[in-house]
C-alpha cells in the first residue's frame, strides 16, 4: 500500500451513521466495483467504489459490506465478505487482504469469502423487512453500463420481489459530503502533492515543450511521493486546446506567446485534490492575456467569498457568478451591451464565453457526491473555477482552487499556490 491507512475507528463510526438512518429491521448490502477489462486479457486500473470504501477502507476488488443491526444472529449484523486467494492468486497477482487484515482495516469481526454470500445471503433476505441497495446516483452521470452494483440489485429485486426495497445513495450523500477531519487531512495531502507538482511545471516548462511532457512531470511527482497516481485524468492545454473543456488528448507543442491551461490534482489514499491555473508558456504574460486572466481572478476571488454555510451551490453556478463574468466580459469589450440587452434568460449571453459551473464538491471522488441544491455547511469541500474561453484568439483561461466550508466561512485549502499574475511569471524566471 502506498499510503498509511486510516484507524478503523473512522470507518466504524461512519458505518454506526449509516446504520443510524435505517428502516427497522434493515438490510443493507455494498459492493466494489468491477474489474474492467481492457483488450486482449487486461483490465483497466482497479478503483474502489467510494462508498464502501467509505464504509470500511479496503481497497479491493470483489469485495461485500453485509448491514443487519437489527439481525437477529449477532455476528451477522456486519459482515465483509473478501475476495478468496490461493497460491495460484498470490504467484500471479500478488497479496490479498487476510482475514486479520480485514478486521483490523475495517473494525468489522465477521469475515467471509466473498463466494461465500450464497450461503448466507437467502437466511438474512428471510429475516429482514427493508433492503438498502447502492447505485451511483450521482447526477453528473447516466450510466451505460450495468456495473457489480446495478447487476446485484437486478438479480436481488427478480429472486426477492416482495420486500422494501430503498435506495443507500441518498443516505450516503447526505454523509459522504460533510468531510471529518481524517477526510480533511488526505485533502490537504493530495493538495500538497499538487502543488508541488505544479511549482516543478512553472520551472520546466518553456516554448518547444509537448503537452505530455508536462503531463510525465507532474505524474512523476505524484508517483514518487506514493500518490496512486492522478485524481482524474490531467488537462494539459496549450493555445487553441484550453477552449475544449475536457481536453486530455495532451500531445501538442507548447509554443511561445501561447497560454497553457493545467487542470489536474493527485489522489492520495483515494481523496482527491483539484487544481487549474493557466500560465504563459515564455513566462511572461502579454498585456492582453493580463488582463482577462486578472477578469477571471476578480471573479475567483469574488465567487470564493460566497463560499459559506448558507450559500446554495447551484444559485452560484447559474446566477450569481454569471453576473460577475456579465460584468467582466463587458469590460473587456468581448459582450456588448446590445448582446446582454437582447439576451434568452434561459440563454445568457456570457454563457458563449464561460459555459460551465463554478463550484462542485470535492473528496473521495474529484466531482464528489453531494446536492447542488442543498445549503452548504461547514466540512464541506467545494472548488471554485470560474473560466473565460476566447476560441478566436486562441485564449482559454480558468482558475480553480479547493475550499472548505467552515462556521465562519472559508478556508482556501490552495492558497499556498501560486496564483497571481505577477507571482506566477517570478516563479517561472527561477
Amino acid at each position: 500500500m502506498k499510503y498509511p491507512p486510516t484507524d478503523s475507528s473512522f470507518y466504524i463510526e461512519n458505518r454506526k451513521k449509516f446504520c443510524s438512518k435505517l428502516e427497522k429491521n434493515s438490510l443493507a448490502i455494498f459492493q466494489s466495483n468491477d474489474e474492467m477489462p481492457r483488450n486482449g486479457d487486461q483490465n483497466f486500473l482497479f478503483r474502489q467504489q467510494s462508498d464502501i470504501f467509505y464504509l470500511t477502507g479496503i481497497d479491493q476488488e470483489e469485495t461485500i459490506l453485509i448491514l443487519y443491526p437489527d439481525c437477529p444472529r449477532e455476528e451477522y449484523k456486519e459482515v465483509l465478505l473478501l475476495r478468496r486467494t490461493n497460491e495460484k492468486i498470490a504467484q500471479w497477482e500478488g497479496h490479498k487482504v487476510t482475514e486479520e487484515e480485514g478486521q483490523k482495516s475495517s473494525g468489522i469481526k465477521k469475515i467471509m469469502a466473498t463466494d461465500e454470500l450464497p450461503s448466507i445471503l437467502h437466511m438474512l433476505m428471510v429475516y429482514a423487512d427493508h433492503i438498502y441497495l447502492n447505485l451511483n446516483e450521482n447526477d453528473r452521470l447516466i450510466p451505460h453500463v450495468d456495473d457489480r452494483n446495478q447487476r446485484f440489485v437486478n438479480q436481488l429485486v427478480h429472486q426477492y420481489p416482495l420486500h422494501h426495497y430503498h435506495r443507500s445513495a441518498q443516505i450516503m450523500m447526505h454523509l459522504r459530503q460533510i468531510k471529518q477531519e481524517a477526510e480533511i487531512t488526505l485533502i490537504k495531502e493530495a493538495i500538497r502533492h499538487t502543488a508541488n507538482a505544479f511549482n516543478r511545471v512553472l520551472k520546466f516548462v518553456k516554448p518547444g515543450v509537448k503537452e505530455y511532457e508536462i503531463e510525465a512531470e507532474i505524474t512523476h511527482e505524484f508517483v514518487r511521493n506514493g500518490c496512486k497516481g492522478h485524481a482524474y485524468e490531467p488537462i494539459i492545454a496549450s493555445g487553441k486546446n484550453a477552449c475544449v473543456l475536457h481536453y486530455i488528448e495532451n500531445g501538442a507543442v507548447c509554443n511561445a506567446g501561447d497560454l497553457l491551461l493545467l487542470d489536474f490534482g493527485a489522489d492520495y489514499a483515494n481523496y482527491a485534490a483539484d487544481l487549474t491555473r493557466t500560465i504563459p508558456v515564455n513566462g511572461k504574460f502579454t498585456a492582453r492575456q493580463k488582463k482577462i486572466y486578472n477578469a477571471v481572478l476578480r471573479v475567483h476571488n469574488q465567487a470564493k467569498k460566497l463560499l459559506k454555510p448558507g450559500t446554495i451551490p447551484h444559485e452560484i453556478n447559474e446566477k450569481i457568478v454569471g453576473e460577475m463574468m456579465q460584468e467582466e466580459l463587458l469590460n473587456l469589450h468581448i459582450l456588448k451591451k446590445s448582446e446582454v440587452k437582447k439576451q434568452d434568460p434561459d440563454k445568457p449571453a456570457y454563457k458563449k464565453y464561460f459555459m460551465h459551473g463554478t463550484s462542485h464538491h470535492l473528496g473521495l471522488d474529484t466531482h464528489d457526491f453531494g446536492s447542488r441544491f442543498e445549503p452548504m455547511k461547514p466540512g464541506m469541500v467545494f472548488t471554485c473555477e470560474p473560466g473565460i474561453y476566447i476560441p478566436e484568439e486562441n485564449i482559454g483561461i480558468r482558475i480553480e482552487n479547493d475550499v472548505l466550508i467552515t462556521r465562519n466561512g472559508n478556508v482556501d485549502l490552495m492558497s499556498m499556490i501560486p496564483i497571481e499574475a505577477d507571482e506566477i511569471e517570478a516563479a517561472m524566471k527561477q
